[in-house]
């Protein structure tokens, strides 16, 4: 079994296990409980690991029947040797977990259905929030309510319940590696399904991974030239709706897995839910990125809270080299008069309250570096309605800034079923033309949604993602019914609109009929059908029958 097949297999295993156990409860409300034990498993094991390398021989060796934690025994003997111990494992690994709070600890007490189960556990929670890391992750099991009813009517049913729901997993995950590639595409995983199975609300945290893989793909290659390939380093990366953060990590795969590797110097997200913010923050430490290397602030992106990005001093504004998002869709905000001043709209203006799109692009495109690309994912909409979204789009559009507008089939996120396209923007662009590709037509229909395919890219097996990347990085002057590169001149002559269709129409031409050529086959047809007749009507005379 390969290593994806592995990781496919434990997601199944903990699918299976999730809507197993949640009952009565409804998938979002499980999904906290069930990735937040996921993701207390993997610190722990890391730990461990971590510590056993540390301690050496000093590590204690127990027996198979004795169910302590060889940490536990450690700390027992070595009571005055705790505080420097943990004061070196911060240093190794950036964080501490003592031995009552460790997942082998905790499902232990699970298995023997302890009393004292969900009083540790929220002990613990509340140590790894706190104490565990250097930098604290304060609220980071805020919406685990494990005092909850929908877990049970009292402690007794609760405790009885979490005992049942941790074994489980416990049971589960026992014979697959603990590793952060294994668990961290696991949690993946298991977000999507959650995602899929809490339908509409599930479009605030969860972008589609084929769709997160392309925007991941353009953000990479050279800014100025896509030809050349990947960038071998990114010093900022930002997701400024982040979500569960998975397109964050996406980037980030995108670079490091190339050939000869590549780097990224830190991530930052942002994002105004807390359950997800949460998410987000486990998810990048579940897949082995440092709490020193990420940074995930939980505000409101269109109000402009994070200090960080609030930088009035034009020389100390921070900028990022790869900038990706897919914000809420045509979303109200207050757009005030106040905020005409604000130095993100300023030069173009505010979008209508109605519909927040253009908003979030500025806010991102204010930010995005000199050498550095942008995509966002957008409703339709943005790329011909009227007003003031017309006024954004023209001096967007005059400025040479807006690159590439790809089009993508509808129904493909769990949040709605209409279409949506791709704006890559950059501050480099040197052509003076807008590269268009309308891939609305290329996917597969599923049961539930489209998707798009990710085959060997043959015509047998097609893949929709590889020939949208290819597309783009190449920036051909037309494909057939699927791109084309459209001058400036033809832009100006629509007044500035951009809908996909009027440039590349996937319409089948109808074919051309020529009409002195189709009546010189019906004479023909006619003549043959006159002889025809005649010859025939020749026989029935012969046989004393009645001619036609």
């Amino acid at each position: 079994m390969t290593a994806k097949q592995k990781q496919e297999e434990l997601g199944k295993t903990l699918w299976d296990i999730a809507d197993s156990l949640r009952g009565a409860m409804n998938a979002d409300d499980f999904r906290d409980y069930m990735l937040s034990f996921l993701f207390l498993r993997y610190l722990s094991d890391n730990y461990e690991a971590s510590v056993k390398k540390e301690l050496g021989s000093d590590y204690p060796k127990l027996e198979a029947k004795d169910k302590r934690t060889p940490l536990s025994i450690w700390y027992n003997a070595n009571p005055n040797d705790v505080v420097e111990f943990e004061k070196q494992m911060r240093r190794k690994v950036h964080y501490v977990i003592e031995p009552q709070y460790l997942w082998s600890s905790i499902s232990e007490l699970a298995r023997t259905q302890h009393e004292d189960l969900l009083k540790t556990l929220q002990k613990g929670f509340k140590y790894i929030e706190n104490e565990s890391f250097e930098s604290a992750f304060k609220g980071l099991f805020s919406e685990i309510n494990l005092d909850s009813e929908k877990l049970g009517k009292n402690y007794e049913a609760r405790n009885e319940k979490l005992c049942k729901i941790i074994t489980k997993i416990a049971e589960g995950i026992s014979g697959f590696s603990t590793d952060s590639d294994t668990l961290g595409d696991a949690y993946e995983y298991l977000i999507g399904q959650f995602a899929a199975g809490s339908g509409k609300k599930a479009g605030e945290f969860y972008t589609p991974q084929e769709i997160s893989s392309i925007l991941s793909e353009i953000v990479t290659l050279d800014s100025q030239n896509p030809k050349a390939g990947k960038k071998k380093k990114l010093n900022k990366v930002l997701d400024f709706a982040c979500g569960s953060g998975s397109l964050l990590l996406n980037v980030k795969n995108k670079i490091e897995d190339q050939p000869g590797g590549g780097t990224i110097s830190r991530i930052y997200g942002q994002e105004k839910n807390i359950t997800t913010y949460n998410l987000a923050r486990m998810n990048m430490l579940l897949h082995g990125v440092k709490d020193s290397e990420f940074e995930i602030f939980h505000g409101d992106t269109l109000k402009n809270d994070w200090d960080i990005l609030n930088e009035m001093n034009p020389a100390k504004k921070v900028e990022f080299d790869a900038i990706v998002a897919n914000p809420p869709f045509s979303l109200r905000w207050d757009a005030s008069e106040a905020m005409n001043e604000d130095f993100r709209f300023k030069n173009y203006g505010l979008a209508p309250k109605s519909a927040a799109d253009f908003a979030f692009l500025l806010h991102g495109f204010h930010y995005l570096s000199d050498e550095g690309t942008m995509a966002i994912i957008l409703p339709h909409g943005v790329l011909f309605r009227g007003g003031a979204e017309q006024r954004i789009r023209e001096k967007l559009l005059k400025d040479n800034h807006i690159d590439t507008v790809i089009g993508l089939p509808s129904n493909l996120f769990f949040s709605t079923g209409i279409p949506v396209c791709i704006l890559v923007l950059k501050k480099c662009k040197k052509e003076d033309d807008v590269l268009f590709i309308n891939a609305s037509e290329h996917y597969k229909k599923e049961k539930r949604q489209n998707v798009l395919r990710d085959g060997e890219g043959t015509k047998d097996d097609p893949n929709d993602i590889l020939k949208i990347v290819d597309t783009y990085q190449n920036r051909p002057e037309k494909l057939e019914r699927y791109a084309r590169r459209v001058l400036m001149s033809e832009i100006v002559d629509n007044d500035y609109n951009l809908n996909i269709s009027r440039y590349v129409s996937t319409a089948i031409p109808e074919p051309i009929i020529d009409l002195e050529e189709v009546n010189e086959k019906l004479t023909e047809i006619e003549k043959k059908a006159t002889n025809s007749r005649n010859e025939h009507n020749k026989y029935l005379k012969e046989l004393g029958l009645k001619i036609i």
